[in-house]
């Protein structure tokens, strides 16, 4: 039973009739564990790979993925655990290991290195340094 997919060394730059394109290669396609779309031209993260609830390796190194904020996506993935977005243009922003591992703290292996819990340290620090907790805005009746 195949629970991985390899699409990497392509030229994908989208991932349309991807959820067509895997249900026909795979019997059980919810069962997919692993993804590898690395070295293709994608240039943000799909929400489609955030439908594989048992996805749990993802790689997506080397591609062209432009905003740290396509990460936020991958939170939803209960199982993910291993991770790689190095050589896309988001590992140039300032904070770009410690935002994943705050974004996904779930994760254990981030561009083939170990998180560590001096990482995960590092991680929070950072993140009460640059991340602003959303207000929440009471609404008041007035009669």
């Amino acid at each position: 039973m195949t629970q991985s997919l390899w699409l990497n060394n392509n030229v994908l730059n989208d991932l349309r009739d991807f959820n067509h394109v895997v249900s026909q290669l795979l019997e059980h396609p919810e069962n997919l564990a692993w993804i590898d779309l690395s070295f293709n031209d994608l240039t943000c993260i799909d929400p489609i790979l955030t439908t594989f609830f048992n996805l749990s390796v993802l790689y997506l190194h080397g591609n062209s993925i432009q905003h740290l904020g396509e990460v936020n996506k991958l939170a939803v993935l209960p199982r993910l655990r291993s991770l790689t977005l190095h050589g896309n243009p988001i590992e140039e922003e300032k904070g770009y290991r410690q935002y994943v591992l705050c974004t996904l703290p779930r994760i254990t292996t981030f561009d083939f290195s170990g998180v560590t819990k001096a990482d995960r340290t590092t991680a929070e620090v950072w993140k009460r340094m640059n991340i602003k907790p959303k207000k929440v805005r009471v609404k008041h009746n007035v009669s």
